[in-house]
């Protein structure tokens, strides 16, 4: 989800590049075995959602994405105990998805995948149409941020690939992602990776009632100056629920926006850290979000509850 206010300004790819990615960016840095500049592939027919599904209203008609400003939404116990079937379905998802991330499989295929057992979930991909988003699950590749379209393009060994998995079930959305290691990772690429989930944890760790949203984004910022990361701050974590974005925003970087943690909030924490500076553009497509120097990324999210006590992760399997 874009930042509603953007401290690092998103550029449209330039027109007289867009034919030559793959030399766009080289030589700005020294680049690793997987950082190459991504090039999108074919995408494969809009997949179908049978009748009965129940789908989001957004499936009838365009719509933007959700206002992510305003006061957070308190869950009832009830809303909580929806919450945790459709974050509980999501993570599942999410696990089967990355057990398909091998050498040789396509992005679009794992989307085929993930499409057809959210379905016989009874539950709908949440992405889907989302904004007019093509596809059921979001596949970003190396150099990928975030919300990498699945098509054509076949894994090979040594990428990294972030897998973002939000399923509607029962009219609540549960929202999860994980950046996996298909095949023989260099070393830098699994220090990304593992400092990534670490950096996440870290934040987890510190939710509770009575502290504020933006220490969460300050943990990030020392975390990234601590591990010569950058963190990708124009995406931020959101308010979740019977809507798939909402308030509150989670910046993913040293803020002092207003707003404190209280029970019954539930909302996404999606820390994206780069091996390089947190430059992006968005393509053609409107979605996908490249580092403009090439460097690979990688990001982690889960979707948490505040407790009376702390916080509790809804896309956990149990």
């Amino acid at each position: 989800m874009l930042c509603h206010i953007q401290r690092r300004i998103i550029q449209r790819f330039p027109h007289h590049l867009r034919r030559n990615f793959f030399q766009f960016g080289r030589g700005k840095r020294e680049l690793g075995q997987c950082e190459q500049i991504f090039a999108p592939g074919n995408l494969s027919p809009e997949r179908v959602v049978p009748s009965h599904i129940d789908k989001p209203e957004y499936y009838n008609k365009h719509m933007e994405p959700g206002n992510t400003l305003g006061t957070p939404e308190i869950k009832t116990i009830e809303q909580q105990n929806a919450m945790r079937l459709s974050g509980q379905l999501a993570a599942r998802i999410l696990r089967e998805c990355g057990e398909q991330a091998k050498i040789g499989i396509t992005t679009d295929e794992i989307d085929a995948f993930a499409h057809e057992r959210i379905i016989a979930a009874n539950a709908y991909p949440s992405p889907l149409r989302y904004a007019g988003f093509p596809k059921s699950i979001c596949t970003s590749i190396n150099n990928v941020a975030c919300h990498g379209i699945p098509d054509d393009r076949r894994l090979v060994d040594g990428d990294i690939i972030n897998i973002d998995v939000t399923v509607y079930l029962n009219g609540y959305h549960g929202d999860c992602s994980k950046t996996y290691l298909v095949g023989n990772v260099d070393e830098r690429g699994r220090f990304l990776v593992d400092s990534t989930r670490e950096c996440l944890e870290k934040c987890i760790a510190i939710c509770s009632p009575g502290v504020p949203f933006n220490k969460i984004g300050c943990l990030i910022e020392k975390f990234c100056q601590e591990r010569q990361l950058e963190s990708v701050a124009a995406f931020i974590g959101h308010g979740i629920g019977n809507y798939f974005h909402g308030p509150p925003e989670i910046y993913h970087f040293h803020n002092d926006s207003p707003g404190e943690m209280k029970p019954g909030m539930t909302f996404t924490i999606e820390p994206i850290l780069s091996l390089g500076d947190s430059n992006i553009a968005l393509l053609e497509d409107g979605w996908t979000a490249i580092s403009l120097d090439g460097a690979r990324s990688a990001q982690f999210e889960h979707t948490i509850l505040i407790t009376e006590t702390g916080c509790e992760v809804l896309t956990k399997e149990s």
